[in-house]
């Protein structure tokens, strides 16, 4: 049994949620907060220095991807758990987390007993996902499903975070500021993505990522 209180870094970019998820784990006698971030940048900057056992990472970020977060601190922090706070159930979001090197998949929408659950078990070294994640996942498994079920499916993280945000109606130009490469590389990842989905031109995939993203919302 530890003897010391799990240290929990928080990693969101809503300052509610991160009061929110404070105010919880303030609330555990085993668990306490060394830190926050609302971006990349910053987490990659204070988490070294925090040294906390667990990270909690949304995968939303204002500026930079949560999935490469994940795999950024896997490689300058391999010691530190990491459990996903998102707002998407996808399995497409939870399989990339879990590759990425996550060992937790956790909803926001989720009971504050689940979210503790996970911080704990991942500080333990276990893997944590919730009940709607696990079971897509095994029902997957059985089915025998093919990861080319979708064009979305084919993309690399990269693309399908550059898909996302041209589908909530960024602009090219704040789209490389947002991901922190140039406008160039944001056009290269169109290519690469129409190519995928078999589109002509740039408003063809405009038009998908916009249908995409109302079909996440109404789902």
């Amino acid at each position: 049994m530890k003897a010391e209180k799990t240290r929990v870094f928080i990693v969101d970019d809503h300052p509610l949620v991160r009061e929110w998820l404070t105010t919880l784990i303030r609330q555990q006698s085993d668990l306490i907060v060394c830190g926050e971030a609302d971006d990349t940048p910053q987490a990659l900057q204070a988490i070294p220095k925090a040294k906390p056992d667990v990270a909690v990472i949304d995968l939303s970020l204002k500026s930079g991807s949560g999935l490469e977060l994940i795999k950024d601190l896997k490689q300058i922090c391999p010691e530190v758990a990491i459990v996903v706070l998102s707002m998407h159930d996808e399995l497409l979001y939870a399989e990339r987390a879990f590759r990425a090197g996550a060992l937790g998949y956790v909803m926001k929408r989720d009971s504050t007993k689940k979210i503790v659950e996970a911080i704990r078990l991942v500080g333990d070294g276990k893997r944590y996902m919730s009940e709607h994640v696990a079971g897509v996942m095994a029902e997957k498994l059985v089915s025998g499903q093919k990861d080319n079920a979708a064009p979305v499916t084919l993309l690399s993280d990269r693309e399908l975070e550059v898909f996302e945000l041209l589908g909530q109606g960024l602009e090219t130009s704040r789209i490389a500021e947002s991901l922190h490469v140039s406008v160039k590389t944001v056009q290269a990842f169109y290519a690469r993505i129409k190519e995928k989905f078999k589109l002509a031109t740039e408003r063809e995939l405009l038009r998908e990522a916009v249908r995409w993203q109302e079909n996440r919302k109404n789902n």
